[in-house]
C-alpha cells in the first residue's frame, strides 16, 4: 500500500507542478471560464485532462516495452537523464523571459469545450517524454512496477493533477490575474528546480548500477 499512495501522490505532484506555470492550456481554461461561463470552463479542463491521461497511457506503454531488457533500462535512464536536463533548463529559460512572454488564446468555434481543450492538449509535444521519463525513473526508484494497478494509478494520477491545476485557473484566475507573470515566473524556477532534483537522482542511480 505504501508504494501504491507514494506512486498515487509523486504523479499527481509531479503532473499538478508541471501544469502550474501560465501557458496555453490553462489560460485558455481560464478564457473560457470568463467567456462561457464556469461550467464550460470545467468542460475544457475535463477535456484537456482526458488527453493527459490517453499521452500519459502512451508514455506507460512504451517505458514498459522498452524496460524489458535490463540493457534498455540503463538507457531508458539516460535518455530520462537527458529529458530532465533538457526540462530544467527550458523551465529555467522560461522564467527569465517571462516578462516578454504572452499567452496565445484559442478563438471560440462551434465546437464543444471539452473536444477543443482535448485537442489543444494534444498540441503539447512535451507531455508523452515527460510522462516516459518519469515513469522510466519511477521504475527505477521501485514503486512502478508495470502491473495493472500500478499502471492505472500512475495514468490517473496524472489526469487528476492536471485537472486539478485547471480547476484553480477556472475559478480563481480572476484573483491572481495581477500577480500572474510573477507567479509564473516563480513557478517555472520551481519547475526547474525539481527537474534539477530529478536529474541528480537519475544521475546517482545510472552511476550506481554502473
Amino acid at each position: 500500500m505504501l508504494q501504491l499512495a507514494l506512486l498515487c501522490l509523486s504523479t499527481f505532484a509531479a503532473a499538478f507542478l508541471a501544469s502550474l506555470p501560465p501557458g496555453l492550456l490553462n489560460m485558455n481554461a481560464a478564457k473560457t471560464s470568463v467567456e462561457k461561463g464556469k461550467k464550460n470552463g470545467i468542460t475544457f479542463a475535463l477535456g484537456i485532462s482526458a488527453t493527459v491521461v490517453l499521452q500519459a497511457f502512451l508514455a506507460v506503454r512504451i517505458a514498459k516495452l522498452l524496460s524489458k531488457s535490463p540493457e534498455i533500462i540503463d538507457i531508458l535512464l539516460k535518455v530520462a537523464l537527458v529529458i530532465f536536463g533538457s526540462l530544467a533548463v527550458f523551465f529555467l529559460i522560461k522564467g527569465k523571459k517571462q516578462k516578454e512572454e504572452t499567452f496565445e488564446l484559442i478563438d471560440e468555434k462551434k465546437r464543444g469545450s471539452f473536444t477543443k481543450g482535448a485537442l489543444l492538449a494534444a498540441l503539447n509535444l512535451l507531455t508523452i517524454p515527460f510522462y516516459a521519463g518519469l515513469n522510466t525513473f519511477f521504475h527505477s526508484q521501485g514503486f512502478m512496477n508495470y502491473n495493472v494497478l500500478d499502471e492505472i494509478i500512475f495514468i490517473f494520477s496524472a489526469g487528476l493533477g492536471t485537472f486539478l491545476v485547471m480547476y484553480i485557473y477556472v475559478f480563481y484566475f480572476d484573483r491572481m490575474e495581477q500577480n500572474t507573470s510573477r507567479f509564473s515566473k516563480n513557478a517555472n524556477y520551481i519547475l526547474s528546480g525539481l527537474m534539477v532534483v530529478l536529474f541528480v537522482i537519475t544521475l546517482f542511480k545510472i552511476l550506481n548500477n554502473s
